[in-house]
This record gives C-alpha cells, structure tokens and sequence, in this order.
C-alpha cells in the first residue's frame, strides 16, 4: 500500500503578496468609483427631474419664482438638513435642466453625457460661467478624462482653454476618472451625493407627497 504524498505548501513570496496586494487594492479602488460616480448619475438625474417638473409646472399654470420656492420650503420640512433642497440648490435645478433642455432634444443617450458623470458641484460651475452647452460638455468630459477638481475646472475655464484649443468634443465614450485623481476624491467627498443616499431616512412617501399637496394649495388659495 502506497501512501499518499502530503501536498507541499509553498511559502508566499514577498515580491508576489506585494503584487497581488497591489492588485487587489487597486480594484477595490475603481469599484469605489465606480460606485460613487453611479450614485452620482442618479443624483444628477434626479436634480435634472426636478428641474424640468419645476420648468414644465411654471410654463403650464403661469407660476413665478413664489412656486419654487414653496416647493424648497416644503423639501427642507421633508428631509431636514438635506442641503440639496435649499433654496438657491432647488433654483439651480431649474436652471440646470434650461442649459441642457434643447440638448436632450437632440441627443439619444443624454444621460450618457459626461455632465451626469461629473459632481453636481462642477455641474453649478458650468451653468454659472458658461452659456453655450457645447462648451460646457467639452470642459465636463475633460474634467473626467483629467480628474479635474471643481476649482481646477475653474482656473481652466477662466484660462479660456475651449478656445485655445479651438476643437469641441463630438465623441463622448464612457470614461471613469482614475481613483486617485482629485475628482474622484473629491467625489467621495460630495455632501450632496451623501445626502441623497440617505434621502429616505425617516420620511415616507405619503409624508413628502402630503407636504408638497399642502403647500401647493396655500399656494394656489393665495393666488385667489
């Protein structure tokens, strides 16, 4: 009877744990982006919503900035702390889904673009210093391919860098910004992507959609 031979373990070598580590730690990295920038989509889709409900509402029944905000009013009560639905934020919305609306028209894919892959943060800054849309989606899909910050994106827009290179981008390929890039960092960091994570803390449905009919109301009662 033969016996069986013992399997040999062989020791882990340092130089192959270091790389496996490396390896390991750099998809946990590109998973954490990809997990953020997915939150993010969803966020800016939301706040894209919101703003074309607000602009629809306003067209249809003739209401002023009143409207807006009551709604911000009633969000806040809503989801207190939530710094997303401020006032200024709720206004922002409204004039983030104007800058893009006739885009949306055009492009099949708009949530493809790369301004729902970029912080609502840089978003503001693109709808606050630059007028045409073209512009405004060169500059977002360089922030992605360059992990640009907010304020880099800002030093780049007042440099004139559309310009200077005098060449819009057409071709708009899904990209990710590299995990250590101060994009994704600071993507991580956005208040309001934490916010909208925690959206449905203690609030129910039937409890924003009682608020948002209450004050729509007084709205209308006073208009009387």
């Amino acid at each position: 009877m033969t016996k069986l031979k013992s399997k040999k373990e062989h020791g882990v070598t340092t130089k192959e744990y270091v790389k496996t580590l490396a390896h390991i730690k750099s998809q946990i990295k590109k998973a954490q982006v990809k997990a953020v920038l997915a939150a993010n989509k969803e966020l800016i889709k939301l706040y894209w919503s919101l703003g074309k409900t607000i602009t629809e509402k306003q067209n249809e029944y003739g209401w002023g900035s009143s409207f807006v905000e009551k709604l911000a009013q009633d969000l806040q009560s809503s989801f207190p702390g939530i710094a997303g639905f401020s006032r200024a934020n709720v206004f922002k919305m409204k004039a983030f889904y104007q800058s893009y609306e006739k885009v949306s028209q055009v492009v099949r894919q708009f949530e493809n673009l790369p301004i729902f892959s970029i912080p609502w943060g840089h978003n503001v800054v693109l709808i606050t210093k630059i007028k045409s849309p073209a512009e405004c989606l060169w500059y977002a899909k360089k922030t992605i391919e360059y992990g640009w910050s907010r304020s880099m994106l800002e030093t780049w827009i007042k440099s004139d860098l559309y310009h200077r290179e005098g060449k819009a981008a057409t071709n708009f390929k899904k990209t990710l910004p590299m995990p250590d890039s101060d994009l994704a960092q600071q993507s991580f960091k956005d208040p309001y992507i934490f916010d909208f994570l925690t959206l449905h803390g203690q609030h129910t449905e039937h409890d924003i959609e009682q608020g948002l009919i209450n004050n729509v109301q007084k709205l209308l009662l006073e208009r009387i």
